[in-house]
């Protein structure tokens, strides 16, 4: 599974007992080959906080056990913060291996978008964004995903199953996610108690 499935996506997906988290909404669609996800979370942690933990490819491994490898890389030639991401998943039985390589944009600390390099993926299109929104102590985040995969998934029931998926292993990353963000403060340093 790529980093949108494995770890953003299952945490947007679900909610469990003990999380103040609240999921507002989930959408996946199909249409002529892509696939397009948005979805929107209330977290109980700030959005300084919030975006470190989402911008930092290297906790992605702490979110998910989908997760295989996963790290932030050097800026590009242009200056972009680079990302590296291996995830593995499963839906019914079928089991892949998926890479993702790309950089990332930010917009003053409250908006952050994911590019996957096509020669580098197995992605041919994999433009991730996520806002980041101050509300009633906590943080909104809207993740939007378009997604055309270089392997086929059946189009009839690809929606189908990932929201299914998304939906039973959720909850666990949509706490781990705010608990993570929890240990930072709002100057984005890490809290120790």
């Amino acid at each position: 599974m790529t980093r949108w499935l494995a770890v953003i996506l299952l945490a947007l997906a679900g909610q469990s007992v003990g999380s103040a988290a609240e999921m507002r909404s989930i959408d996946v669609k199909y249409e002529d080959g892509f696939y397009t996800l948005v979805s929107v979370v209330w977290f109980d942690a700030g959005p300084r906080s919030m975006f470190d933990v989402f911008s930092s490819w290297d906790l992605s491994e702490q979110f998910s056990g989908a997760v295989v490898e996963a790290r932030d890389l050097e800026a590009d030639e242009l200056g972009r913060p680079g990302f590296f991401v291996i995830n593995r998943g499963c839906v019914v039985f079928f089991c892949k291996s998926l890479t993702r390589q790309g950089y990332v944009e930010i917009e003053d600390e409250k908006v952050l978008r994911a590019f996957a390099d096509p020669a580098l993926s197995d992605f041919r299109v994999s433009n991730e964004s996520w806002e980041f929104a101050e509300e009633s102590g906590g943080t909104v985040v809207r993740y939007t995903l378009l997604m055309q995969p270089d392997f086929w998934v059946p189009p009839a029931i690809g929606p189908y199953l990932i929201k299914r998926k998304l939906k039973t292993d959720g909850g666990q990353a949509l706490n781990r996610i705010e608990a993570i963000a929890k240990t930072y403060d709002d100057s984005g340093e890490i809290i120790i108690d």
